[in-house]
């Protein structure tokens, strides 16, 4: 039986799933979900305001979170498509950031992810995006490469000599 992968956004659905996801990534020293697994409602709230701009903390721009499900059932991944770009995103953090579930990498999850969420960015019409990753991701980097990313020849983020810069046209 093949398995099937789509976008969704966050829901309480998958709060079990989630709340899992959260303690694989703390068991590898990552405690980006943990705050959000301890209320998992507050969280989706959340994601849904700032996907259309409601209640952004000051200096933030609208993102819609998306999470990678397999079946229907569990999520592999997580993006964050930035609508636009601020000062400091543009140098730093890019249109989109992603992350695979630690106990799914190495099975081109990353690169579905991806995939998917530049077809989310074309159809909020951004026609290119930036994304950015540590120059030691060599994982991260190969994923947007894959997907069409073209890196800033000799440019570095400023302040940070470790950052590759990409850009990748939504319309090829």
């Amino acid at each position: 039986m093949s398995e099937h992968l789509g976008l969704v956004r966050p829901t309480l659905a998958l709060c079990d799933d989630f709340r899992a996801l959260a303690e694989e990534f703390l068991a590898v020293d990552d405690s980006r979900y943990r705050d959000a697994a301890h209320d998992v409602a507050a969280f989706v709230e959340m994601c849904g305001h700032h996907s259309i701009g409601r209640n952004l903390p000051a200096g933030w721009v609208p993102q819609t979170t998306f999470w990678l499900v397999r079946d229907a059932k569990k999520i592999v991944g997580c993006s964050r498509l930035r609508h636009n770009l601020t000062q400091f995103l543009a140098e730093h953090g890019g249109h989109i950031g992603y992350d695979v579930r630690p106990s799914e990498r190495t099975r081109g999850y990353g690169t579905r992810l991806l995939q998917l969420t530049l077809a989310e960015a074309r159809r909020i019409g951004l026609t290119r995006v930036l994304i950015t990753a540590d120059e030691a991701n060599v994982a991260s980097w190969r994923i947007i490469e894959r997907n069409g990313g073209q890196r800033e020849p000799n440019r570095l983020a400023p302040e940070s000599d470790a950052l590759r810069r990409y850009w990748i046209d939504t319309t090829a």
